[in-house]
């Protein structure tokens, strides 16, 4: 909808030319706003991309006032400048990060299409659209920084790289000794590619496509090129990580859990121009991590890794939803991954524990410290591919065992410390199961909501996840578990938390920022990310979701972190968290390939939603019609 599809521009209904039409309201608002910053004093923040008919529409008031001038808010219609609703403010949340009182706008009872902005006094918003098409064609948005991030050929930049990778450490064989690695995503602005990251990634595209189907559509070639080739996108898409897959876990025995290392940081550049040289000659090759389940790094840094299960758990719950969704599609293919995911699995259970990512210069590295969730989540999967019930049964012992992901409800954590952020588990573990054990497993999902809740219910922005590095992957994730939460128990009482996590992420969060590069196309997203792509070539990263703000304190503990312009959301910093529109600030602006790969599932459940909403009413129509 607000996306760069010009040749979609000419034939559009009612409903869409309105949501154009804010568009450009929307960079008049910002426009003034941004002139008019100088002794602001109290701001309305909002979803970018817009709100549901039907479904959940709040907006906050923040201000660095300790009360509101008026008592009540306005919704105005923005073609008549005529107010269209009206509500008390409601209860003052206070004080949070650097504003002094902050109040929840909510006009969810208005269900008009439109284009509104909401009004408190002289302060106004931005203008908006509410539509059920808010969120069509969002999730294939995202899959444009997924296609971006390819390693081997590089469909972006219609070229190659790291096609010499890569070179054992670690392992059987000679350190040294070549294997093909070549392909998958690289992990960040950096070109390290790690197993964890990609398994978890490939799970959630396949897991889109499965649960979703009619939301992709068909513009890309497997190659990442433009054109049709009757294969959804996002399904392409999880191919080139299952393929990549399949190469780091080249036979039954064998299983690699890193490609290259923090030797990457050596400055900006182009993947296809990547220069460092990791001991074997400059681009030949980069040193592939044999997964051992024992502490690795090369150099000063050492992690703390007791098993393989965590990355080997991940495998499996990767191939085998390939497996199934290849089923009719492919069946050598098909076959071929079911192999690959029992593999992966009895990997696994060789060395129970977790296989954390290797550090070599810096003392940076993924701290994976639970592997129970990602062994649940394989189990899961082998029960629904195979039908033997033994998988089960391993499935629930692993989701009795952590209940709930250890990061809700905590105030910190270290780097991704509980990963994944979720547990998919205990969804599918639901989806195959009914009676006790489904409730079971949405108990679990439930305790997890609750304990953020208790944190998000106190302030006006409902946030309750950490500002740890990564908290808008954090943010994507939890906003899924409330999803699934929703879906298997029918139960909407988080609903209002859930969706003010997705408005975190379109720009209501104290920023006003929207954290997804280019969503909506002339919103206020990034634009400086830490990238090189951005930085060297002024290239668009069109659907990477950014890093997200963090706690102040961690902000300042950072090595080698330089901010390069001024700050121009420095009214919007405070001593509890940062966010800087920066490309020297790797630990907010920098977009993550599997946070992005999070945020399709996401979207694509935000379209699906909407598309079910379009369609319950014209049953309704129907129905009254025939009545009448």
């Amino acid at each position: 909808m607000f996306f760069k599809y010009r040749s979609n521009y000419l034939k559009v209904d009612r409903e869409t030319r309105c949501c154009l039409l804010a568009v450009m309201a929307f960079l008049i608002f910002a426009s003034l706003q941004a002139s008019a910053q100088t002794g602001r004093q109290s701001w309305i923040r909002i979803n970018q991309l817009g709100y549901p008919t039907g479904g959940t529409k709040v907006a906050v008031l923040a201000s660095k006032q300790v009360k509101a001038d008026e008592p009540y808010f306005e919704l105005i219609d923005a073609t008549t400048s005529k107010p269209v609703f009206r509500a008390k403010l409601g209860k003052d949340f206070g004080h949070y990060g650097p504003f002094a009182s902050c109040y929840r706008l909510s006009f969810t009872s208005f269900k008009k299409a439109g284009r509104y902005y909401l009004k408190v006094g002289t302060t106004t918003s931005p203008v908006f659209v509410i539509s059920n098409k808010n969120y069509k064609g969002a999730a294939d948005f995202t899959l444009r920084y997924m296609r971006q991030q390819r390693s081997g050929f590089n469909p972006f930049l219609k070229d190659s790289c790291h096609t010499k990778d890569g070179y054992v450490i670690y392992g059987p064989v000679p350190d040294g000794t070549h294997i093909d690695v070549s392909g998958g995503w690289h992990d960040a602005t950096d070109y390290l590619q790690y197993a964890t990251t990609s398994a978890n990634a490939t799970f959630h595209l396949l897991a889109a496509y499965h649960d979703f189907p009619g939301v992709f559509t068909d513009q890309y070639q497997g190659n990442g090129l433009e054109g049709k080739n009757g294969v959804p996108d996002v399904l392409d898409e999880g191919k080139w990580g299952l393929d990549w897959l399949m190469k780091m876990h080249p036979r039954a025995d064998w299983m690699f859990n890193q490609l290259a290392d923090d030797r990457d940081h050596s400055g900006f550049r182009l993947p296809t121009k990547d220069s460092v040289d990791y001991g074997y000659g400059k681009g030949n090759g980069r040193p592939v991590y044999f997964l051992t389940g024992s502490p690795q790094g090369l150099g000063k840094y050492k992690n703390r890794a007791t098993g393989t299960a965590s990355t080997a758990g991940k495998f499996t719950s990767a191939f085998a939803l390939g497996s199934m969704l290849y089923h009719h599609k492919d069946q050598q293919f098909s076959q071929l991954l079911k192999q690959k995911a029992l593999s992966a699995y009895q990997y696994g259970l060789a060395k129970p524990g977790v296989a954390q990512t290797a550090p070599n210069l810096a003392p940076y590295f993924y701290e994976e410290d639970n592997w129970v969730d990602d062994m649940e989540l394989g189990a899961a999967m082998l029960y629904q591919l195979t039908g033997q019930t033994q998988y089960l049964t391993s499935a629930l012992g692993y989701g009795n065992t952590e209940k709930v992901t250890p990061w809700m409800g905590a105030d910190t954590a270290r780097h991704y410390q509980w990963y994944p952020f979720h547990n998919f588990g205990h969804y599918e573990i639901g989806n195959a199961s009914k009676g006790n054990k489904k409730q079971l497993m949405i108990s679990y999902y439930k305790r997890g909501i609750e304990r953020v809740w208790q944190k998000a219910k106190h302030n006006a922005f409902y946030r309750g996840v950490p500002f740890i590095w990564c908290s808008n992957n954090l943010t994507v994730s939890f906003a899924i578990q409330c999803y699934l939460y929703r879906k298997m128990s029918g139960d909407n009482t988080y609903q209002e938390l859930e969706q003010a996590c997705v408005d975190w992420l379109l720009g209501c969060n104290p920023w006003g920022k929207s954290m997804i590069y280019g969503l909506p196309a002339n919103g206020d997203t990034p634009q400086h990310p830490h990238s090189s792509l951005s930085h060297l070539c002024n290239y668009p990263l069109d659907g990477a979701l950014v890093d997200g703000p963090v706690y102040t304190s961690i902000f300042r503990g950072l090595k080698g972190l330089k901010l390069y312009t001024d700050d121009t959301y420095a009214d919007f910093q405070s001593d509890l968290a940062v966010y800087h529109d920066d490309f020297g600030d790797y630990s907010t602006n920098e977009p993550t390939m599997d946070g992005t790969a999070s945020l399709v599932y996401l979207l694509a459940a935000m379209e699906d939603q909407s598309a079910k909403t379009v369609h319950q009413k014209v049953k309704v129509r129907i129905k009254k019609s025939k009545h009448e």
